[in-house]
């Protein structure tokens, strides 16, 4: 099943989509339920429940907002969590990280206000960083929450997956040495266009991709995962309490601008597209 959040008749509505992907039929959500996104239907429970109205739009007529557009609080997000990506930024200035990868991921956060839509422009922070990256990942969105989840345990938690796209400012993300600043600007989480429940993706086999401009940067299978889906969920919640409705962005594959030679930052007018099969893509443009 599609959850999507959507703007129709100037107003947000949760629904799913169809099969052949052409129409929304949307939840029977109580006046206001809707202003939280996809986050009313995961409080709902099972999504095979769900109350759905007799009416459908079409796709055509609607626009996509992200699933969660505003999430209850900041977004995990994992750091070099590829086995080619990792490699990549070996000779960077990632190069003297004393980090382990493998002993422990790499966990920082972005703000919840910096996500934005499948199809939004992306602004590019003019004077306070010239080196824009993007970045590709799946996102795990928590269904059933808790604290000290095992492994074993993990995938039971999962509500389903979605895209988002790390934008990242290189510069201030090194300046700080933490991560969160440089991780979250205004627009700097595209997220989208919907989330596909668990019971129909396998998100430890899939692809993601990413083009800039249509040139395909990055092509990777979340087999390639240093730490997989449960390994994470394990790790997030150890003394922390997740929530329904918490993202876990898995971290991005090989192919970011800071890993070419020489790096090629993002700049007014680029487009950046990512796919993850199962899932569908978002494209924003930088402006």
């Amino acid at each position: 099943m599609r959850i999507a959040t959507y703007q129709w008749n100037g107003q947000r509505h949760v629904g799913v989509v169809s099969e052949d992907g052409r129409s929304l039929t949307p939840v029977n959500l109580a006046p206001g339920q809707a202003d939280t996104g996809a986050l009313a239907v995961i409080a709902l429970g099972d999504p095979k429940k769900l109350p759905l109205r007799s009416e459908s739009v079409s796709l055509h007529d609607v626009k996509l907002e992200a699933p969660i557009p505003l999430p209850r609080r900041n977004i995990f997000c994992v750091g070099r969590n590829y086995h080619a990506h990792a490699k990549e930024l070996s000779a960077s200035v990632f190069k003297d990280n004393s980090a382990n990868p493998a002993s422990w991921p790499i966990v920082f956060t972005k703000v919840p206000e910096c996500v934005v839509g499948p199809t939004d422009d992306v602004m590019l922070p003019t004077g306070v960083s010239e080196e824009i990256d993007y970045e590709s990942e799946l996102a795990i969105v928590i269904g059933t929450g808790g604290r000290n989840i095992s492994r074993a345990a993990a995938m039971q938690h999962v509500f389903g997956y979605t895209i988002i796209n790390d934008v990242t400012a290189r510069d201030v993300q090194m300046r700080h040495q933490q991560w969160d600043l440089g991780k979250s600007f205004d627009t700097f989480c595209p997220m989208g266009p919907w989330i596909v429940t668990a019971d129909e993706l396998d998100g430890s086999r899939t692809r993601v991709r990413g083009w800039v401009n249509g040139e395909l940067r990055q092509d990777a299978q979340t087999t390639d995962l240093i730490f997989d889906i449960p390994a994470l969920i394990e790790t997030c919640s150890r003394g922390i309490t997740l929530y329904p409705g918490d993202v876990i962005a898995t971290g991005t594959a090989a192919g970011v601008g800071m890993g070419m030679k020489p790096p090629q930052y993002l700049k007014a007018g680029d487009v950046v597209r990512i796919e993850i099969d199962g899932i569908g893509a978002i494209e924003n443009r930088f402006v």
